[in-house]
């Protein structure tokens, strides 16, 4: 099939309706040939219904045959702008994750950061590949620092919350949700976390050039034991819950945790009464908004 040069999947265009079929409305491809119509199907219209001589702007991608579809599904991403995004599949040559369009968008395995799997959020930019298809890379460093604002308003022991978009030797870089950079000390971890993974902490310092520095660790003055550790570990790594508590059978505390049942219920004891946990249902449950 011949095309304009612009007719490539992942790319956003307008075409001209040319003609309709019970399926949908067929798209001018700019080549002369009615065979190379780009068919907009009716499932992949969203808004008024389109007619012949309509002008539409549409998303276009590879059907499962293999041939140039058109949705008006668009992408909520422009080239060079980075957001989080959901990973909805990966593969041995990388990832694809949802930008809002009608498919997902390819992030090449160099472009990936961390083991990712399925429904993991991520920070990316979106970028157009050597072949003019859109693509994205977790490499993102220089755009959040760029849509960061300085931490003007925070103050040492105030807990924001962040997802982890980078690591290095020393430890972590977070983005958060007042649009703060902040980095966490590996000495900070209580587990070390992923790259895409959503962290509360609390702030330990607040540097000169804007940006804070977080802790995932409590307090001195509420510091607790090595059981109670083991706990608030396990509950950091599964995002702030755990299907342990006090009616948990012993062996099943043992296995997970390695020590007695009495320990468990001690230490989780402790982690209630200094306000880390409750429980519920069974469950027990990180209280992310605890004030330290």
């Amino acid at each position: 099939m011949e095309t304009n040069n612009k007719l490539i999947p992942g790319s956003v265009v307008t075409l001209k309706v040319v003609r309709s079929s019970e399926f949908g409305v067929f798209l001018d491809a700019g080549t002369g040939n009615t065979n190379d119509d780009i068919l907009l199907h009716k499932q992949q219209q969203t808004g008024d219904e389109v007619v012949i001589g309509d002008e539409v702007t549409v998303y276009l991608y590879l059907d499962p045959k293999g041939r140039l579809t058109a949705s008006t599904r668009l992408p909520k991403m422009k080239i060079g702008q980075v957001a989080r995004v959901t990973v909805i599949n990966t593969t041995k040559d990388g990832a694809f994750v949802d930008i809002g369009a009608e498919r997902g968008v390819f992030m090449p395995f160099a472009g990936m950061r961390g083991n990712l799997k399925r429904g993991d959020k991520v920070w990316v930019k979106l970028y157009t590949d050597k072949s003019g298809r859109n693509a994205v890379t977790m490499e993102v460093e220089d755009e959040l620092r760029r849509a960061a604002v300085p931490a003007v308003d925070a103050k040492v022991g105030d807990v924001v919350t962040g997802s982890l978009y980078n690591f290095n030797e020393e430890g972590a870089f977070l983005f958060t949700t007042e649009r703060y950079i902040a980095f966490m000390h590996n000495s900070e971890f209580m587990v070390r976390p992923m790259v895409g993974q959503e962290i509360t902490a609390r702030i330990t310092y607040v540097r000169d050039d804007g940006r804070i520095n977080v802790s995932m660790r409590p307090l001195k003055e509420t510091a607790i034991d090595s059981d109670a550790e083991k706990i608030l570990a396990l509950l950091y790594s599964r995002n702030g819950k755990m299907p342990y508590g006090d009616n948990t059978a012993p062996e099943l505390i043992k296995e997970r945790f390695n020590i007695s049942k009495s320990a468990f219920k001690r230490a989780l004891g402790q982690l209630m009464r200094t306000g880390y946990v409750e429980q519920r249902d069974g469950w027990t449950y990180l209280l992310e908004n605890k004030e330290e």
